[in-house]
């Protein structure tokens, strides 16, 4: 039975936009697979500890990477704060990113592993806007987790997820929209593919 690990990370409950994408995203793989198995962390709601002097060697750390190990695809929703990722995610990445094992080792314990990432902004960053080079997002998972860890990562970025509450983005809700209605699309598109591949 295939399994999913699935991480959210959104401080903004039923409202966020990250959470509506990975929940379209989970609900597709659930549907493809009613056996298998789905390990969910909120680290809002349930946040891993930084780590400190004794962290390196704890129990909790070697579960942490258990769970990334022994996972079919991963499932990470990873809103853009304040140019970067939520601290919660940084301290689980520190938990899991283990030299010599999951990461720069000739063979990463979990390389290969179809890892999607939600990245939702309240903007755009995208070529030719005016926040072009301001997104610290995207290049530090895609290195973290592509370049380190070896995982097989697809982005999925909802961008100007602020236009429907802030009056001077007004006109950018269509753009919004048809952002959201993309990634949800592109979500399901992907747990459909994936689950195919571990049918």
């Amino acid at each position: 039975m295939a399994t999913l690990l699935h991480i959210d990370t959104s401080l903004n409950g039923d409202n966020s936009a990250s959470r509506a994408v990975t929940a379209a995203f989970r609900a597709t793989w659930e549907n493809e697979h009613p056996e298998g198995t789905v390990v969910y962390r909120d680290l809002s709601l349930d946040p891993v500890p930084h780590l400190d002097g004794s962290g390196f060697a704890s129990e909790l750390r070697e579960t942490l990477i258990r769970e990334l190990e022994t996972a079919d695809a991963v499932l990470i929703g990873a809103p853009m704060y304040n140019y970067a990722i939520p601290s919660t995610l940084k301290a689980w990445i520190d938990h899991v990113l283990v030299m010599g094992r999951t990461a720069a080792a000739p063979e990463p314990s979990a390389a290969g592993t179809p890892t999607t990432i939600v990245a939702s902004r309240g903007g755009s960053y995208a070529p030719g806007t005016p926040q072009e080079g301001n997104d610290y997002v995207q290049d530090y998972l895609r290195y973290v987790f592509a370049t380190q860890m070896g995982l097989d990562v697809e982005f999925i970025v909802p961008e100007l997820t602020m236009a429907p509450s802030v009056p001077a983005m007004e006109e950018l809700i269509p753009l919004f929209e048809k952002s959201r209605e993309a990634a949800h699309t592109a979500a399901q598109t992907r747990a459909k593919l994936l689950a195919a591949a571990h049918a």
